[in-house]
Order: structure tokens, then sequence, then C-alpha cells
């Protein structure tokens, strides 16, 4: 019996990075029982440093778009897990996704708050994404012992 697969939808802020990230890292893991989405509470711009540490690692995310939450909305979209990953400062605006199934928070600073030399903001930006792909593969570990409808932090 062929079931559906898990789906996660991770959001923050611009759908910029740490989303975008998050979905890339998910759809990579070659699992077929798990697919990933992301989307901001407003489209942000594709940060292309964010880009660039991601093929560092042989990940191309250079054609993809930034979504809205009000997109999958409007799509239809439907999820069993929605994780947020704002980080703390902005949580209050760290988008909510109606109707999505368990609520997990995973709170990572954002690579657009970095400042300096571009090898210090790569630095910083290759810290998050690594924070990011670990918190993936744990998850993705426990992922078939989860229980839906829970909430869970990360962080």
């Amino acid at each position: 019996m062929d079931q559906k697969p898990t789906t996660v939808l991770f959001v923050c802020i611009h759908n910029s990075a740490r989303s975008q990230m998050a979905e890339a890292f998910v759809n990579a893991a070659g699992r077929a029982d798990v697919t990933a989405e992301s989307a901001g509470l407003e489209a942000g711009r594709l940060n292309p440093l964010v880009v660039e540490s991601m093929k560092e690692i042989g990940i191309d995310i250079s054609g993809n778009r930034t979504k809205t939450v009000a997109d999958m909305l409007a799509r239809g979209g439907k999820y069993d897990y929605v994780v947020t990953v704002c980080d703390g400062a902005s949580a209050e605006r760290c988008p909510v996704f109606p109707g999505g199934g368990s609520q997990l928070h995973w709170d990572f600073p954002d690579p657009s708050a970095l400042h300096g030399e571009k090898s210090e903001v790569m630095a910083g930006i290759r810290a998050v994404r690594d924070r990011i792909r670990t918190a993936v593969e744990e998850w993705l570990g426990r992922l078939p012992h989860a229980a839906k409808g829970t909430t869970e932090r990360h962080g």
C-alpha cells in the first residue's frame, strides 16, 4: 500500500535564507517518504551569499524563487509539519501557517543580519547553514517515530 509522503513547510520572514536552506536539506536527503517546501511572511530576494554557501556543499538553490505563506494558502497547501526557523528576536513576526499539522520552532540567526567583510559574513552563514543541516538530519532521524499533532522546539 502506497502511503503519501510526509510533508513539511519551513517558514520564516522573507523565505530568502533559512527556510530555503532547510527545504533544500530535506529534499536533498533522498527520502521519497518526505517532501519539503518553504515560504515567508513576505517574499524577499534569495540571498546570494546563502546560494553560494549551499553550492559549497553541493546543493544548488540558485533556481529557487521566494514564496509567501499566502501563496501556499492560495494553492491549498496542507502540511504534516510546519517548522518556523526565525530567530528569537523575530519570533513575534515569524509567520504561522493555518491548518498545518505539528508546529515546530527551530531558532536560527538571520543571515541577512550579518555584517562585516564578505569572509566574516560567509563564516556566519556557513555556521547557520551547518546548524540547519544538523537540525534537519536530527529531525529526519526521529521522523518515523515522531507523533503528529505535537509541538516541539529546537535550537
